[in-house]
């Protein structure tokens, strides 16, 4: 039966420096096996109990995978939707939607822009030093719409927002 787990995290590139923490905030929940956190942490988390404090490598394959060659692209800068001075390592959203990818500049040759739609931490295997503050059985509701729920919430009727 999948479970509803929370935890807090601190994110660790492979020279120890910190990409991310959950510390100060809220935990982070999620329903084991849905796509909410990356399938690398969310395998070695499968069997964590509450309490529990461990540092999880994950490999960039089973984190946010591998580079892709294919996913850098030159765009001619009259393009981009950007207006304004465009420099190496700027980011932006590629639509209006919020599904929409977000790209990175890598390189600016003339009138031409190399643009990479890899997720920053593709390539990158990651660490997290995580500590399992809950970890319960899903409800029969959040298994039909796929995501964990806060005890707090009453259900999606109450505004998770997902639209069941």
């Amino acid at each position: 039966m999948p479970r509803v787990v929370s935890f807090h995290y601190t994110l660790r590139d492979p020279s120890g420096r910190v990409l991310d923490s959950s510390a100060g905030g809220e935990p982070i929940s999620y329903l084991e096996g849905s796509g909410q956190i990356i399938d690398g942490l969310d395998e070695q988390l499968r069997t964590a109990a509450a309490g529990a404090k461990s540092r999880v490598t994950v490999p960039a394959k089973k984190a946010y995978g591998e580079r892709d060659p294919a996913q850098m692209q030159h765009v001619p800068r009259a393009a981009l939707p950007v207006e304004g001075e465009l420099k190496i390592g700027d980011q932006f959203q590629t639509g209006p939607h919020r599904a929409d990818p977000v790209v990175t500049v890598a390189a600016i040759e003339g009138d031409q822009v190399l643009l990479d739609a890899n997720h920053p931490l593709a390539g990158v295997d990651l660490t997290f030093d995580v500590e399992i503050t809950a970890a319960r059985e899903a409800t029969a509701e959040e298994l039909t719409h796929g995501h964990a729920h806060k005890a707090d919430e009453g259900g999606c009727g109450s505004g998770c927002g997902c639209g069941h």
